[in-house]
């Protein structure tokens, strides 16, 4: 059985093509084999199931803010469930993130990252079911919070098998990878709304993302299960993050790019539904404004790279983010699909370069994946209080207004720590 080539665990990228790829594993003492693929053709059959993977790790967010009125409105849920439906999913991100190498360390990433999908196929399947004498929320609540948890694992795992088996593919299979999330939350918020029109009923709407997340876990279950996970032990190396100045301005700068991007996915649907805008075209419009997150993803790391620091990059898409998020709510709406584009844009390239700050603010490997942990246990953690505050602030003042206020305040101070961060500086 010959497995795939795999890369210096140590080296750093070429610096104009920063890596936003971390493997969560890098500490492992043996180092973690790649996944034992025994021809050319298994490791094509891999790369296609881990893009797969990624092509489920965002319906969740999308598709629920879709008929997210209809839902309310047809399982009466109180204000105070519709704020935690909206929170709970991105609070786990961060919560679950830490669990994710401890799990990788026991059984394998391949086999954690198969388990993940299976979770989220049950979680997906859960959240429509209507319990005798419960209702709807109480599966809604379980299901949320079971792909929360799944989702976390995946997103944690996933970049470092995508790195650790495609050494010689980087480019190809990041882009397919980031990609593949971005299209994610596209097609949950293009699709969700036509599949509940056609079946006539929300609980449909969301059962549909059960499918492709069950395809996907037949399709990974031969491969995952042939693998033998070794146990590893867990070895030092990097600097100590949680010391470092710089490292703290660069999780601050990812906790208020993260509340505005998961607000996005939660809340711009029923923004724009508030205006007035019908549901399929809200959906439409979110789903364009998510295509475009991918091309700012794909452009700013590149710009970043170039500059000697990344001050000005940053600042600029955290104040386009923040000012398209509040244009969507207080501009004219004869110019929406322009300010949703703006938010797009901005987003995306504010999420790709939050996530280049790993590589460009430290010197090794290991001190990214570091960073990397500290950054996505933090960063979800609380940037799930966007999606909350914004909740709460609807459901204390009937509409968005105080929201849109909200996001000037979040992108002006992802502008501030984004400065702050971009400065030629390496953490420890």
């Amino acid at each position: 059985m010959t497995p795939a080539s795999s890369a210096p665990k140590n080296t750093k990228p070429h610096p104009g093509v920063p890596e936003i790829l971390v493997d969560a594993e890098i500490d492992e003492l043996p180092a973690p084999e790649p996944t034992q693929i025994k021809t050319r053709g298994g490791l094509v059959f891999l790369g296609i199931c881990l893009v797969l993977i990624g092509l489920n790790l965002r319906t969740v967010f999308s598709s629920f803010s879709a008929v997210l009125p209809e839902v309310t409105a047809d399982a009466g849920l109180p204000g105070w469930a519709v704020v935690v439906l909206t929170t709970v999913p991105v609070t786990l991100l961060g919560v679950f993130a830490p669990l994710a190498p401890i799990l990788a360390r026991r059984f394998g990433a391949e086999r954690v990252l198969l388990g993940a999908m299976a979770v989220l196929t049950a979680g997906l399947l859960l959240r429509p079911v209507d319990l005798a004498g419960a209702g709807h929320l109480p599966a809604l609540l379980a299901g949320t919070a079971a792909c929360g948890a799944a989702i976390a694992l995946c997103n944690v795992l996933l970049p470092g098998v995508v790195k650790r088996d495609f050494p010689h593919r980087l480019g190809l299979m990041g882009g397919l990878y980031t990609t593949a999330i971005c299209a994610s939350a596209a097609l949950g918020a293009g699709f969700t709304y036509p599949v509940f029109t056609a079946a006539g009923h929300w609980t449909s709407a969301l059962w549909f993302w059960a499918l492709p997340a069950a395809v996907v876990l037949l399709l990974f279950l031969p491969l995952a299960i042939r693998q033998h996970p070794v146990r590893h032990n867990a070895a030092d190396g990097g600097t100590n993050v949680w010391r470092s100045a710089v490292a703290w301005q660069v999780t601050i700068f990812m906790v208020l790019q993260a509340m505005m991007s998961f607000s996005v996915f939660a809340w711009l649907a029923p923004i724009l539904r508030d205006r007035g805008i019908d549901g399929g075209t809200a959906g439409l419009i979110v789903s364009v404004s998510i295509v475009l997150q991918m091309l700012g993803s794909f452009i700013a790391p590149g710009l970043a790279a170039r500059f000697k620091d990344q001050r000005a990059v940053n600042t600029v898409v955290a104040l386009m983010t923040g000012g398209g998020f509040a244009l969507s709510i207080f501009g004219p709406t004869d110019l929406i699909w322009a300010w949703t584009g703006l938010l797009g844009l901005g987003q995306g390239s504010l999420t790709a370069v939050a996530l280049t700050m790993i590589m460009l603010r430290t010197r090794d490997s290991h001190t990214a994946a570091h960073l990397s942990g500290m950054m996505q246990g933090v960063g979800y953690g609380l940037g799930s209080t966007g999606t909350l505050m914004v909740g709460q602030l609807h459901q204390a003042t009937g509409g968005f207004a105080a929201a849109g206020i909200l996001f000037l305040v979040v992108g002006s101070l992802a502008a501030f720590f984004g400065f702050r961060a971009g400065r030629n500086r390496y953490v420890g």
